[in-house]
């Protein structure tokens, strides 16, 4: 039967910031500060860094007052310096005050873990607070801190445990007319992750925030996250993600759009290279490499659904033959390369100039649109 693309999950649109999610809009890619919250100049700088790599939302740990002033400074500057422009997400565990005084700082969504928040009366106080402001809140679950009657009644973390403590904290806010909601549950199991986001989806239809808590090193969490996000991706459900790592976060923003345009779920250039053999006369690693890297920056001129196919082939039987349905790319030779278009050759370049050549006649097909 193929690869089919099951229809996206209907979800109630949420606003966060200058961003909406949930409807039919885009799925937006979200990372985590990793600066220490006693260092603003790190944060701005990371903040800054994300929104050029592609990032649309950044979460804040808010572990004390100084990261709440923190807040309302990176506010006043996204206000006077778009490069800094993001909507931020206040991460609240434990402390349910400081979500308040979060909110009152001018933060874009609210992300509490109510199993750890402090009782129904702290979780009222953070609803009626974040709806005087149409502030959001983010139900968070995970298998580290599910609600001790929940773990009794289950014996252990569960699909169906996680499930029942996201259902008892959306029917909790509900019940103190809170509805802008948006729902994640995680967990380091990439199959319990999937298998109790696949229950969520049935029983609400609330945006939902995907993604596999600690996944691990740029490696091997990429490889969870590939199979949990994009899984979940490929059966219509999803409306933010983070690829989380133990990787400077800009990495997890690389990442995540990564499985956005394996998916076709993000403008993209879909980049091809052969894995190489003995034939290949080039180091085509580090100039599939480059490529990659520069149209990073090129992308960001693409029209919305448009999608590019660039080839880069190491010798004449992977290329232009087997990439005749590429749009651009070159094919290694002995001291040169072949430059194609939809499989007919153009001419040929030397080796050292070869990604200039690619990329400035990618960027002439971009302006030309």
């Amino acid at each position: 039967m193929g690869f089919r693309m099951i229809k996206r999950r209907k979800a109630k649109e949420v606003k966060i910031g200058s961003v909406t999610i949930g409807g039919e809009n885009k799925i937006a890619v979200e990372s985590m500060l990793k600066a220490r919250s006693n260092n603003y100049d790190e944060m701005k700088e990371q903040i800054a860094a994300l929104k050029l790599a592609g990032c649309d939302i950044v979460r804040l740990p808010i572990v004390d007052l100084d990261c709440v002033k923190a807040v309302a400074r990176l506010k006043d500057l996204a206000a006077a310096d778009d490069q800094y422009a993001l909507p931020l997400i206040a991460d609240i565990h434990f402390n349910y005050r400081l979500a308040i005084e979060s909110v009152y700082a001018g933060i874009d969504k609210i992300r509490i873990n109510p199993g750890n928040i402090g009782g129904k009366d702290r979780v009222k106080l953070v609803a009626e607070a974040c709806k005087a402001k149409s502030i959001p809140i983010r139900v968070g679950v995970n298998s580290g801190s599910l609600e001790q009657q929940i773990l009794m009644k289950y014996g252990k973390p569960t699909a169906e445990a996680l499930a029942e403590s996201a259902s008892y904290n959306i029917n909790l806010l509900e019940k103190y007319d809170f509805e802008n909601i948006v729902i994640s549950a995680k967990s380091s199991d990439v199959d319990q992750m999937i298998r109790t986001n696949l229950i969520i989806a049935d029983m609400c239809d609330y945006p939902m925030h995907i993604g596999v808590t600690e996944a691990g090193t740029t490696h091997m969490g990429l490889i969870k996250s590939s199979i949990g996000i994009g899984g979940l991706l490929q059966r219509g459900i999803g409306d933010t993600i983070r690829v989380s790592l133990t990787a400077p976060p800009i990495h997890e923003i690389y990442e995540g759009i990564a499985i956005l345009k394996a998916l076709g779920k993000h403008k993209s250039f879909d980049l091809i290279s052969c894995p190489t053999c003995g034939r290949c006369q080039v180091d085509l690693s580090a100039i599939a490499t480059e490529v990659e890297r520069k149209l990073i920056t090129v992308e960001r001129n693409l029209s919305e659904g448009k999608k590019i196919k660039v080839a880069i082939m190491g010798c004449a039987v992977n290329g232009p033959g087997e990439a005749k349905e590429a749009d651009i790319g070159i094919s290694a030779g002995k001291n040169e390369f072949l430059f194609f278009r939809k499989g007919k050759v153009v001419r040929k370049i030397k080796v050292d100039e070869a990604v200039s050549v690619l990329i400035n006649e990618i960027e002439r097909i971009v302006n030309e649109e």
